[in-house]
């Protein structure tokens, strides 16, 4: 069987970042590295699941809404992928950095928390995804389109 491109990477060697994970065609998915592999502690269940919640939302709609595809965890809960359409890379770490500000400037209830609305509304921490959200932010503050390769 095939090894999947993303697990061809050194993960002891991969720090947190942003990088492209791969190319197809006109879609570009984007590795988002909250935490060093194989150091723990990787992100809790409940603020992992917030950052998804508030990402995905203020994504979806931010200026590139319609390049938007997915936002979504790992199961490592080492960070997030971000699955993009037809988005320059410096769109891209524009979106990240802007997102990442709007989700950590949130107020009120978490978007779409409600039992109604999620599989596992018990399950959100939303001052630990700020905590995880604004520590990330300063890793990526100066990154540049040069800076996403592995």
């Amino acid at each position: 069987m095939e090894m999947i491109a993303s697990f061809q990477i050194d993960h002891n060697k991969l720090n947190p970042g942003v990088y492209v994970s791969r190319i197809d065609g006109d879609i570009t998915t984007y590795d988002l590295r909250f935490i060093k592999p194989n150091t723990p502690p990787y992100l809790d269940t409940k603020a992992l699941h917030t950052i998804e919640h508030l990402f995905a939302t203020y994504a979806r709609n931010s200026r590139f809404a319609q390049n938007i595809i997915y936002f979504g965890p790992m199961g490592c809960r080492t960070g997030f992928y971000l699955i993009v359409r037809e988005l320059s890379s410096q769109d891209t770490l524009t979106l990240i950095r802007e997102t990442l500000e709007n989700a950590i400037n949130h107020q009120g209830e978490i978007p779409g928390s409600q039992p109604v609305e999620c599989g596992n509304a018990a399950e959100h921490d939303l001052e630990g995804a700020k905590i995880e959200m604004t520590k990330y932010s300063q890793i990526i503050k100066n990154k540049t389109i040069f800076d996403l390769q592995y």
